[in-house]
């Protein structure tokens, strides 16, 4: 289980939300630079960077240059959704030296956008977003509800192509009360050819433990946001050095 950590971005810093909600945000940093130094200085392989205002308007946004800027002073990877709606935007992103680019909204509204880009970069650097409220699908940055059931939906995605989709339960986002283990392990066992990255609701390391046990059905990595930055973890080798 490869624990991955987040980094969302707001008005250029560096927050989490409460469940999605843009009116419930707490700030942990003004320079998300150094956190994604300091998590790198930890050992983490890889980075999760969103463009919160992105997520929500679409298009570039102030948070745009920074990401770049992340993804080329760190020497691991940035995987980077919110607002990426074109082929544009996914050319733009993956020329910046991001490693992989995070489809969600448009990967619902234009489906043959996914398997033009996966096609033209291969389904490594090309993964799809599934945000999820009571297991429907829900887009521009989790403000609009779809009628699409995520399960379905991801089914669909991994017929395009897709290999790697991220799962969040906006439910449990930003609320440290475990992740939703019944829908991970439901998608694991439907998707045949898919990895699956958990998102939401990480409390500390027992729900790593309980993730773990799924791992044999594709479930291989977990973005932890809040729990990192308040501490959740402090004593627990997230990233064990290698000898």
């Amino acid at each position: 289980m490869s624990p991955i950590p987040a980094i969302d971005l707001l008005n250029g810093n560096c927050v989490r939300l409460m469940q999605g909600a843009y009116d419930q945000v707490t700030t942990y940093h003004d320079d998300p630079i150094i956190v994604a130094h300091r998590w790198e200085s930890l050992g983490a392989p890889f980075l999760h960077v969103v463009d919160l205002d992105a997520a929500r308007s679409g298009g570039r946004t102030h948070n745009t240059a920074m990401i770049a800027s992340i993804a080329q002073t760190v020497n691991i990877p940035v995987q980077t959704g919110g607002g990426i709606r074109s082929a544009a935007d996914v050319i733009r992103v993956l020329d910046q030296g991001i490693h992989r680019a995070i489809i969600g909204t448009s990967a619902v509204k234009n489906p043959a956008l996914i398997s033009t880009m996966v096609a033209r970069y291969g389904a490594d650097r090309v993964a799809v977003g599934i945000d999820a409220k009571n297991g429907e699908v829900r887009v521009d940055g989790w403000t609009s509800g779809t009628g699409l059931s995520a399960l379905d939906f991801a089914q669909d995605m991994e017929t395009l192509g897709v290999r790697r989709i991220i799962y969040t339960d906006i439910g449990r986002d930003g609320t440290l009360v475990g992740p939703n283990l019944n829908a991970y392990r439901t998608l694991g066992v439907q998707l045949k050819h898919a990895w699956l990255t958990a998102s939401g609701g990480v409390s500390g390391p027992k729900d790593l433990t309980a993730l773990a046990e799924l791992e044999s059905i594709g479930v291989d990595s977990v973005i932890i946001g809040r729990a990192l930055y308040e501490g959740k973890f402090e004593g627990f080798e997230l990233w064990p050095t290698k000898a």
